[in-house]
């Protein structure tokens, strides 16, 4: 009773002060705040060409240019009276690209534009380029999994450490168990790269929905033996396995613990990108017990004789056919690291053993690795 007469007395007097005094002028929201207001523009805007047209409001700056990974070399803008920069650049093919300017000489994403790359060493902002259909990772209207982000004390690192996980769509209302990916990303990426850039979530919703691919759970730790990049810098531990350590003793039992993820080699998978790749070659190829699925994306792979680096992979080919269900390979033909996928690729044609290997166009880019996913993890779990 109490309560309804405290909201009745406040009834009350508001009418009786709303009676007395004229409305007050809704103060002035600060640039950039207020619910009612728009986001930013970003400085891109997509013709119906597809050339891309930039416009940098910098009244200041001596110089401004365009940097970006569909790009030669970088691009000067052009200033005009009001202080504004531009250009314009394409046609550019349906894609995601990254791109960011030098406002005399300084490196700096676009700061209108919240779709940013974030690595452990820079970051670039994104736009895409649509084509006349939806990509493979475009968000469509089809039903969606989650990603969870889940923090661990790695006894083997010695620090706080997360991991992403996607689940599948329908995980959380079915009992069933599900085959798991661990997907690893590159040097210049963190854990949440695979999600935020190369929208790996999108990927499987797409192909679960067209079913193309098997219903998975994808895990995506942290790369390095060393406390999450968020937390500042740490030490490299002394042990060299200690990340691989790590992986196999800590995050696949934390994930089979946390997860109804089926705790068996058939449908346990391993892929990456970069230095991920690389990784994910050195734990396959050594531990097929574990894994009996390998991706590699532009594999940063060490040394060039790989027949003794993995002897026990290559001893017995008819074994490791028997236990390796697949083995992908993709690499660009102008990237650094193709003459190492492409001497893999030879070495398992030369010992006979199942694999396959998509050469595309470009090099070291997110638009091919989205793509080797893509192909890829329809083939897993079959």
């Amino acid at each position: 009773m109490a309560k309804i007469s405290v909201c009745a007395i406040a009834m009350a007097f508001s009418s009786l002060l709303a009676a007395q005094a004229p409305p007050a002028a809704p103060p002035a929201a600060a640039p950039g705040r207020g619910g009612n207001m728009a986001p930013q523009r970003p400085t891109y805007v997509v013709n119906p060409d597809k050339t891309v047209t930039f416009q940098l409001s910098a009244p200041k700056a001596a110089t401004v240019e365009l940097s970006g990974d569909f790009l030669q070399a970088n691009q000067a803008l052009t200033k005009a009276d009001n202080g504004v920069w531009s250009v314009t650049v394409g046609p550019l093919k349906p894609r995601i690209y990254n791109y960011a300017f030098l406002i005399d000489g300084l490196h700096v994403p676009d700061p209108q534009n919240p779709m940013v790359k974030l690595g452990d060493r820079s970051s670039e902002s994104m736009f895409e380029v649509h084509g006349d259909t939806p990509a493979s990772w475009d968000i469509q209207p089809v039903p969606h999994g989650t990603v969870h982000i889940n923090w661990y004390d790695s006894k083997s690192v010695g620090a706080l450490r997360s991991i992403w996980v996607y689940t599948p769509p329908g995980y959380e209302a079915a009992t069933a168990r599900y085959p798991t990916l661990y997907l690893l990303h590159g040097s210049g990426d963190t854990e949440m790269s695979w999600v935020e850039v190369g929208r790996a979530n999108m990927i499987l919703d797409n192909l679960i929905a067209a079913g193309k691919a098997k219903p998975m759970i994808i895990v995506m730790p942290y790369g390095r033996p060393l406390e999450d990049v968020f937390f500042g810098p740490s030490q490299q531990p002394s042990d060299r396995n200690a990340w691989e350590n790590d992986l196999l003793n800590e995050v696949l039992p934390y994930v089979e613990k946390m997860y109804r993820a089926v705790a068996n080699a058939d449908n346990r998978a391993i892929a990456g990108l970069s230095m991920g790749g690389g990784q994910a070659l050195q734990t396959g190829m050594t531990h097929l017990d574990v894994f009996h699925a390998i991706g590699a994306f532009s594999a940063a792979a060490r040394g060039q004789n790989l027949e003794d680096q993995y002897k026990d992979f290559f001893a017995d080919a008819a074994a490791t056919n028997q236990r390796l269900k697949v083995f992908y390979i993709g690499c660009g033909k102008t990237d650094s690291l193709f003459p190492s996928s492409q001497n893999l690729a030879d070495t398992l044609q030369k010992h006979g053993i199942k694999h396959t290997f998509t050469a595309s166009e470009e090099g070291h880019l997110w638009r091919n690795w989205r793509d080797y996913l893509t192909e890829f993890t329809p083939q897993l779990f079959r």
